[in-house]
């Protein structure tokens, strides 16, 4: 099984960021702070299993390979969006970068627009099995 490439760029890059961002690992770990790790912690756990558990069927363009309906996504269509939000508030939070929540929503923004375009592909391609599928889960 092939590791997927954000399962090693995001922990560097958020290392990273700890490391070398001036006056970040001086500031105190508050109860926001660790919060936000935690969440951070959770969100990226929760992505990567989203992410291999969609296995062959994950692409970057809008494509209809299969319809995944196991594990994570049996309650959400979109644990990868729905998690990277997750993920990007917790890091938000836990490194102080606070300036990047009035970016936030145009993150979920996009997320969202790009999950309808995907529900479109996947409404042509499995007809009344997606819809179905739809009505049982959430975003």
């Amino acid at each position: 099984m092939r590791i997927p490439i954000p399962a090693i760029v995001v922990p560097l890059v958020v290392l990273l960021l700890y490391l070398f961002v001036p006056g970040l690992k001086e500031r105190p770990w508050t109860a926001s702070r660790i919060a936000g790790a935690i969440l951070a912690l959770v969100g990226y756990t929760l992505f990567f299993t989203a992410r291999l558990q969609l296995g062959k069927s994950f692409s970057v363009t809008p494509q209809a390979k299969e319809l995944v309906t196991l594990g994570l996504y049996s309650r959400i269509r979109n644990p990868i969006y729905v998690f990277v939000d997750i993920m990007i508030f917790g890091l938000i939070l836990a490194l102080h970068l606070y300036w990047l929540f009035a970016l936030f929503p145009l993150l979920v923004a996009m997320h969202v627009f790009r999950a309808r375009r995907e529900a479109k592909v996947l409404q042509e391609r499995f007809g009344q099995t997606y819809a179905n599928y739809r009505q049982q889960t959430w975003f």
